[in-house]
């Protein structure tokens, strides 16, 4: 069955819709229930079941180049997790981890600027 995705030409926002009879579908912003949307040429998504999920993020790999000390690194595994739990976490996810990492890094350059 097809996911479309459709861009919100209010809010600008990405909506996914799995779309049983595309004949009877009527587009809308699922964020503020807008009609005036456009559809998007997106990547092909498979859907996991919760148990292949769990059992990818159980995955000792997963932790392979895990530098904790170090923010970029974290941010990056922070993502992939987020990504494989299944859940859609939104561009805010992603953009309160950037600036996570941002506020980090300032904070080790200003931890070398006294010393």
């Amino acid at each position: 069955m097809p996911i479309y995705e459709y861009r919100c030409h209010e809010c600008s926002r990405i909506s996914s819709h799995l779309v049983l009879n595309v004949k009877e579908f009527e587009p809308f912003c699922s964020h503020c229930g807008s009609k005036s949307v456009k559809k998007l040429i997106s990547r092909v998504r498979v859907r996991l079941s919760e148990e292949t999920r769990l059992e990818r993020l159980m995955d000792p790999t997963m932790l392979g180049g895990l530098d904790e000390s170090d923010p970029k690194t974290m941010a990056k595994w922070m993502k992939k997790m987020g990504s494989l739990a299944g859940d859609d976490l939104g561009e805010d996810f992603d953009q309160m981890v950037d600036e996570a990492v941002e506020e980090a890094a300032s904070g080790d350059q200003k931890t070398e600027e006294t010393d």
